[in-house]
Parts: C-alpha cells; structure tokens; sequence
C-alpha cells in the first residue's frame, strides 16, 4: 500500500463478498444454486438512495475499479483516472458500485469455483452465460444494498453491452445509461479473433480439454498468446508506433550479431502475456469472449433495435473513439441512430484519439471534459 495517495485518489479499498443463497435461473436454462459476488463501492449513498452508480466491467476486468488494495504491489484499479474524489465519476457526489461478474475469475463464482454438487471446480462445466444474466445477479446485488433505481449504469466495451441490457431489461431502474466504445454485436471479425485466441488456449496441451485445475497445471502459453493477440487489437498502429516504434530491446541487426534481435514491441507483448496468465482463467476467458459473441441487442426483439431502445427510460451518453478499430465509431453510430429513431434521450461524441479501443481506459482531456460534463447532469437528479 502506498505510504501516501494519489490527489484524486478513492484511497484504501475493501472488498465485500456478499452471497446468494437462492438458486439463480439462467438464460441457457440452466441454474447457479447459490452464488457469490466480489464487490467493491466507494463514496456513501445518500438518504435518499439515488446517488448510485454501476460500473460494468469489460473482459478482462473486475471489481477492483478505483482505489488502491492494502498490498505491497498495490495498484490502482483500471479505471482510476476517472473514478475518486473530484473525479468524473466523483466518490465525494456518487456512490460507486463495481463488482467481479458471475463467470469470473477474481473471487465471484465462476469456474474456479467449487461446484457445489460435485465439491470440484466447476472449470469447463460451468454454465454457459449471456449478458442478460450478469443483468440479473446486479440486480439482486442492487436490491441487496438497496439500490430501487441506479442514477447511471456505466461500461465500456462488454461493459457497455452490459449497460443497454440494464436500460431494456429494468427501464425503471436507469436514469442514465452511458455506453462507452461499444456495439449493439460484434462484427465477424470481432468474432475471427475471438476464436484465435480460445484456439490459443485449447492448443496449450496444459489446457486439459478444461481439467487443468483439477490435474494442477495452467495453460501459460496459451493464456499469454491469447492475451497477446487481444491486446494488439485493442491499441491503434499510431500507438505502437508512439510507445515502441522499432526500437530493439536486445540483440543487433549488424551483421554477425550473437543474440537474438528481441523488438521492444515483441518484449512489451510477451510481459503483457505472462502477467495475464498469472492471474487470469482459462475457462474464464473461454466462457466471457463467447458471451460477447453471442451478445446481440435486437434479437429478442425481432432484430429490431429500436423496437428494444423503445423499451428504455434513461437518457443516454453514446462515445466512441476515433482509432479504435476493433469497435468502431460506426457501432456507435448505429446505437445512437437507433436511440434518435426510439425517440429516446441522447448525446454522442467520437473522441479523437490516437490509443485505440483501450483510449476509454487513458486518461485524455477532451474525454475526461465530455465525462465530467455528462456526469454532472447525472448529479442534478440524484
């Protein structure tokens, strides 16, 4: 833990653990009997109880969003550039909310988990799930903490899939939703590199057709090309262009050299890789890239969205990001075209940037303006 924070900073953070008892019926047909939620809040909520705010994490993400844990490598959680004290999500005004999802792997049930029927983890036989799901454990999550309407459902990315389920799924339970580099489905190309990287997982023979758990062994070399070819989709050429360009990290390109030439790029990707498969599941990475696969809005409406958005009551902040290719501002756009057509309340914005899909994680000052602005309409209605 740092001797002293950040300005800005949410400070020192705990995690809760609040479990379920009641079985949880899910979209596949089948059932969680009991199940636990990681979560983490900052800020107080008001008397009133209309100060809350969700955070929906995207893939990789969990419920450690802001603040710092009390260990000696602590860090920050991934969205601490916009979420303390001041802030754009500000604790001194809001009462944030981010949880680990069902189907995690940082402490809420999923397949790490001990199924309770077998007293062995779950690994590939945990249920398979779809976004409509997370909806329904935030829920009662909500009613727990007596949450009866969220002053804004906020994500980025699956996040932000996340966030226009809770506008169509509880329209009386968001004023504002705000979806963030995001898409009503992913393109098939979203879906191509999806599957590279399971092929990546399930070609590690440590893999175990999904028992690695159970024979102690992980899929390393497979986590790590997964994440290593996820994260390369996730930045911009410019970026790695700026942060790497073709600097070498070891060797020479002389003729005679003895080492081999290792590009800094090839040595940021494979650090990325290994710290991933340090602490990331391979059955939880399976399980979460098929949910954004088989996420599409419309569906259950007659592939209508506007039908869908015409369910919805919140207002709506749409943004997208001008380099990211991997959810482009056209996915955007068609949202926000959809939203104009339901009638519904909405502002969007395409923020040039040259970071890619991860620019919603970094700090940039017309982003973080857009963020602060909107967000302070949120608090005129808590």
């Amino acid at each position: 833990m740092p001797d002293s924070f950040p300005p800005g900073s949410a400070g020192l953070v705990v995690p809760e653990v609040h479990r379920f008892d009641s079985p949880l019926e899910l979209s596949c047909g089948r059932s969680l009997p009991a199940f636990e939620l990681v979560v983490e809040t900052y800020g107080e909520l008001n008397a009133a109880r209309s100060n809350a705010v969700l955070i929906c994490h995207a893939l990789s993400g969990h419920h450690h969003a802001a603040g710092f844990h009390g260990s000696e490598d602590a860090r920050p959680g991934w969205w601490d550039h916009y979420i303390g004290p001041g802030k754009p999500i500000d604790t001194e005004t809001f009462y944030v909310v981010c949880l680990n999802n069902i189907g995690g792997c940082h402490g809420s049930t999923g397949p790490r988990s001990l199924n309770p029927e077998t007293g062995r983890p779950w690994g590939k036989h945990f249920p398979p799930l779809r976004v409509r799901d997370w909806v329904k454990s935030q829920a009662l999550l909500a009613d727990r903490l007596g949450i009866e309407q969220w002053a804004a459902v906020v994500g980025g990315s699956l996040g932000g899939m996340n966030a226009m389920r809770w506008a169509v799924e509880h329209p009386e339970r968001v004023r504002h939703c705000l979806v963030i580099a995001s898409a009503m489905k992913l393109t098939a190309q979203n879906i191509a590199f999806n599957e590279i990287a399971r092929r990546a997982i399930r070609s590690d023979p440590d893999f175990r057709d999904g028992d690695f758990a159970e024979q102690g062994v992980v899929p390393r070399n497979g986590l790590a090309l997964a994440r290593m070819v996820g994260h390369v989709t996730y930045l911009s050429d410019a970026l790695m262009g700026l942060r790497f360009g073709r600097e070498l990290r070891s060797g020479s390109l002389q003729r005679g050299f003895e080492a081999p030439v290792q590009f800094a790029v090839e040595s940021y990707l494979h650090h990325q890789g290994e710290k991933f498969a340090e602490d990331f599941d391979a059955n939880t990475y399976i399980l979460i890239t098929k949910m954004l696969d088989y996420f599409d809005f419309a569906r259950d409406y007659g592939d209508d969205p506007v039908r869908a958005f015409s369910r919805a009551q919140a207002r709506f902040l749409v943004v997208a990001f001008s380099s990211d290719w991997r959810f482009a501002p056209e996915r955007s756009r068609e949202i926000v075209r959809a939203l104009v057509a339901a009638n519904r309340d909405v502002s969007h914005a395409c923020i040039e940037s040259d970071m890619g899909h991860d620019a919603f994680l970094l700090p940039n000052s017309r982003y973080e303006a857009l963020f602060r602005a909107y967000m302070g309409r949120v608090a005129g209605t808590c």
